[in-house]
């Protein structure tokens, strides 16, 4: 009796050993979290416009002399420039305002009518200044005098505004007034609702000369006695806004 017992005790308890290593019953999650709705957005852009009347100019002005002899070349470009930058100063311009920005010297080889070397080398010196005008109706004027002094090379005149905060804040408002305007008109060409503005960006793009078929050229106006006529011109100041609204 008690070996039968033992029997039956082993085959019960294998039996149970092998329910526990089958395969068990597939459980079921449920997810109660729904994936968000992604939002519908819709991107304008506006742009924004302001003219300016220069009233600060910046320019180049330099002394180029050539000689046979280095030193005799660079006594006289000295003598030269101290004269045009004393002219400069005579016209109104302080020192603060007046940087210079290049002097070099240079042999540069001649060659003889075949194309061959002469032997004779001239040599080269070029001193520049840098100018800041604050005084426009001066300019014309100023470079008269630069050049009366020995001043035989002026380039990159380039007119610009001071200040431009006001007017960077005036062309940041038209732009973005600009962009709602487009969003508004393309909502209802759509039917759609415009929501809240998601996204705001701007690009400024930097002050740009600006030129019109009006009479006049803008700002500065030259006396009529002025040996070298100049016209500022306006410039423009543009902001563009890109916006980006959630749409309904």
């Amino acid at each position: 009796m008690n070996k039968k017992y033992l029997v039956f005790a082993i085959v019960a308890v294998f039996a149970l050993m092998v329910s526990a290593c089958g395969p068990s019953a597939p459980s079921t999650v449920t997810n109660n979290y729904a994936a968000p709705e992604a939002l519908r957005t819709l991107n304008v852009s506006g742009v924004g416009v302001v003219y300016l009347t220069p009233d600060i100019a910046y320019i180049t002005i330099g002394v180029n002399t050539q000689r046979d002899n280095a030193a005799e070349a660079v006594e006289e470009n000295k003598a030269q420039t101290n004269a045009v930058i004393q002219a400069i100063k005579d016209a109104g311009v302080e020192d603060k305002d007046i940087r210079t920005n290049n002097f070099s010297i240079w042999s540069n080889p001649q060659y003889d009518e075949f194309g061959q070397l002469s032997g004779r080398v001239v040599y080269v010196v070029d001193n520049t200044v840098n100018v800041t005008v604050r005084d426009l109706d001066k300019l014309g004027d100023l470079l008269d005098s630069a050049i009366s002094a020995g001043a035989n090379s002026i380039y990159s005149i380039q007119f610009d505004v001071e200040d431009k905060t006001e007017a960077q804040n005036e062309a940041r408002a038209q732009a973005v007034e600009d962009a709602k305007a487009e969003a508004t008109g393309l909502a209802e060409a759509s039917g759609l609702t415009l929501g809240e503005i998601q996204n705001v960006s701007y690009y400024e793009s930097g002050i740009t000369p600006y030129f019109y078929g009006g009479k006049g050229g803008g700002g500065g106006a030259m006396s009529e006695a002025a040996a070298v006529p100049i016209q500022p011109g306006q410039l423009a100041v543009t902001v563009t806004v890109n916006l980006t609204y959630v749409i309904e």
